[in-house]
């Protein structure tokens, strides 16, 4: 099966790939400097002429956009094109701070539709399938990227969106003849779980493949989500600032998210300086959507932290790739002087898979006057409470294993079955009471 949608595109020499990021990027500065009020501020306070972009090595001279730049631009100060030209406007959740909005032209949405074909595409979709998008529709992207995308290739979509789980496992047994599903990887962990608990086999629903993102999510669940359903599972990598999912997706070598870069130009940044990083490091995110009509910006960081992948990829793509992202900066916690990632928890978890649940929570709080560290995570069903000397051991093992992989010493909680809080959409896995 050919799994590449645009071969003359996504597999395009690097020179003419360059040569065509070069070009959108020298019409994209001057005309944000000309249009929005933010940018010409930036520029000018940097004495920084809009038309000096002469190589693609010169966006490191660029302003770096944050998160607040845009919640300071609410509701539509950061949009370059005119309010009668936007077609669409999707906006953050407003969880960790006032709303940011972003706005699309018409050509922005068949650009976001296309590159979310492309990722379907690469899992092996197919315009006789039929998907089962699961995302939360609305104000969030998850839910109409996958679904436009899905029509871009001509498939049948679904839009089941979030919530009602035992809906869910309905229509996956009996609407999903061929296909696949989208949603985040932890509720889709909830829809075959409650699919066991309503005595069926989720393994035998009549998917292919699924299209996971919205959420950092390991190999190990990974492995899980294809030994549950019956799958292979892929990663698509978005975020609403910048487009949406589609920004990045994996091929059938899941070896890391494919950057559709002749839309976006990808940076790892310093998150001290900003400045960028040679490929290979770890750092911040930044993309600079280099060709979007509605609200282009610039070097958005994203705080999301990964590596690009130098190597070529076996797929044939030219693109270059991110690995997984292990995370946000701002979800980083630093306990006792270490930096602590929730998904590094979660890689050592998944080790004991045998006799733990994908379902967990890390609960940060004071212990007189240290930061005490708690994992909680659930025991899988059937295991026997009873049988205290193996509890014992498995709480050992553990507790040894996620030590060992942070270098401090923490707490472990062992959970019945169902005892942590299922979502619908993102997974809550951090929980800070300092």
């Amino acid at each position: 099966m050919n799994r590449i949608l645009r071969p003359e595109i996504e597999c395009m020499p690097r020179t003419e790939l360059e040569g065509l990021q070069l070009d959108y990027l020298k019409r994209t500065v001057p005309k944000l400097y000309a249009t929005v009020p933010f940018y010409k501020a930036k520029m000018d306070e940097m004495g920084l002429d809009p038309f000096r972009v002469k190589t693609l090595s010169d966006v490191r001279y660029l302003p770096v956009t944050v998160k607040d730049d845009l919640r300071a631009a609410y509701p539509y100060k950061m949009f370059a094109a005119p309010m009668r030209d936007i077609v669409r406007i999707h906006a953050s959740s407003g969880t960790t701070g006032s709303i940011s909005v972003v706005g699309y032209t018409q050509y922005d949405i068949d650009m976001w539709s296309e590159c979310v074909a492309r990722s379907i595409i690469a899992a092996g979709g197919t315009k006789d399938d039929i998907i089962h998008v699961a995302y939360g529709y609305g104000i969030f992207t998850g839910g109409l990227g996958l679904h436009y995308g899905a029509e871009w290739i001509g498939a049948c979509a679904i839009p089941v969106s979030g919530g009602n789980t035992k809906r869910q496992v309905q229509f996956l047994r009996d609407l999903v003849t061929v296909g696949g599903m989208g949603c985040t990887p932890s509720y889709a962990l909830l829809i075959a779980e409650t699919a066991r608990a309503l005595g069926e086999d989720p393994s035998t629903f009549p998917l292919r493949y699924g299209i996971y993102g919205a959420e950092p999510w390991s190999e190990n669940i990974r492995r899980e989500l294809e030994r549950e359903l019956g799958i292979s599972a892929y990663d698509i990598y978005g975020l609403s600032e910048i487009m949406g999912p589609g920004v990045g997706f994996e091929c059938e070598y899941q070896s890391g998210l494919h950057i559709n870069e002749d839309h976006f130009l990808v940076e790892v940044l310093d998150p001290e300086t900003h400045e960028p990083l040679p490929d290979g490091e770890y750092g911040e995110i930044a993309f600079t959507t280099i060709d979007k009509e509605g609200m282009p910006l610039l070097r958005y960081n994203t705080r999301d932290i990964s590596r690009i992948i130098p190597e070529p990829c076996p797929c044939g793509r030219t693109t270059r790739r991110l690995q997984r992202i292990m995370g946000r900066s701002d979800d980083m916690i630093i306990i006792r002087g270490v930096n602590v990632f929730p998904s590094q928890i979660e890689q050592v978890l998944m080790q004991f898979s045998d006799r733990l649940a994908p379902q967990y929570q890390v609960i940060v709080s004071k212990k007189g006057a240290l930061d005490n560290l708690e994992v909680q995570v659930e025991l899988k069903p059937g295991f026997d409470f009873d049988e205290i000397s193996s509890l014992e051991n498995l709480h050992h093992q553990v507790k040894a294993a996620i030590s060992s992989e942070l270098a401090i010493t923490i707490d472990l909680k062992l959970v019945e079955p169902h005892a942590i809080e299922r979502t619908q959409g993102k997974a809550v896995r951090l929980i800070d009471k300092r």
